[in-house]
């Protein structure tokens, strides 16, 4: 993705809070109901937020009603955005497990 499509992503409004808030795997209630957010905004912002891969879906976990529900944790821990005279450039720093992840899968896959 380019930075200008990343900043686009990160502009709308939620989805900064949201990331933050799903440092741990949080349920699309709770991040409704802990950012007051409307629950199809919600909806909305997870499946744009999983597209561009800076969310993803951990788990499918009870919920205290015994229903499952799908929980989601941010994949980056960081986004430094830099203006330049040639654009703008966006680095993303993953989070450490699930680059950890991702460099055993490579391994895996070229032996």
């Amino acid at each position: 993705m380019d930075g200008i499509e990343m900043l686009r992503v990160l502009g709308n409004e939620y989805n900064p809070e949201m990331l933050s808030f799903a440092h741990e795997p949080r349920s699309a209630q709770e991040l409704s109901d802990e950012l007051d957010v409307p629950i199809a905004t919600c909806y909305r912002r997870i499946e744009e937020l999983t597209d561009t891969d800076l969310l993803e879906h951990h788990d499918r976990v009870l919920s205290d009603e015994r229903r499952r529900v799908n929980v989601y944790r941010r994949n980056v821990e960081k986004v430094v955005v830099d203006f330049n005279e040639g654009g703008v450039s966006v680095d993303v720093e993953e989070r450490q497990q699930v680059k950890s992840r991702l460099d055993e899968a490579w391994r895996t896959l070229s032996e």
